[in-house]
């Protein structure tokens, strides 16, 4: 398997601005995670959460700046993703799991400790991969 580097994983989720690499990456890295037999509900759940936190991104981002505080609560929930996605690539076996945390983890990080008035189009970004991945998974015969 050929992992992505993190510097890869820094420049989807920070410069790729056409969304070219995003593409490429997560066509070679879905049809990979097929190989490796992923299962769908294998991240499931971590899947879930991450939409779960999008919401609730959106919903601060609706509020504006005097939302600080709500604000912190969701970038809270988005680190604190890290350990549960560990827990899952622990958890599960085989080696799938394990790469597909060990590339959304540098995108994780890409966004949290991004400034602040660069998260909201990072996190989108970060969403963005994640569904790439799932969704070329998928289309390569991932179940």
């Amino acid at each position: 398997m050929s992992p992505i580097s993190e510097n890869e994983v820094q420049k989807i989720i920070t410069q790729d601005a056409s969304g070219e690499l995003l593409v490429q990456t997560a066509d070679q890295f879905g049809r990979e995670l097929k190989d490796l037999s992923l299962s769908t509900s294998q991240i499931r759940s971590l899947f879930g959460e991450v939409r779960q936190i999008q919401g609730e991104w959106a919903v601060a981002r609706q509020k504006g700046p005097q939302a600080d505080a709500e604000r912190q609560k969701v970038l809270r929930r988005l680190i604190l993703l890290k350990p549960k996605m560990e827990y899952r690539a622990r958890r599960e076996r085989g080696q799938a799991v394990r790469a597909l945390v060990d590339v959304l983890k540098p995108a994780l990080d890409a966004v949290t400790q991004a400034p602040a008035d660069k998260q909201d189009e990072y996190f989108n970004r970060f969403v963005e991969f994640f569904e790439a991945i799932l969704a070329y998974h998928k289309a390569y015969g991932g179940n």
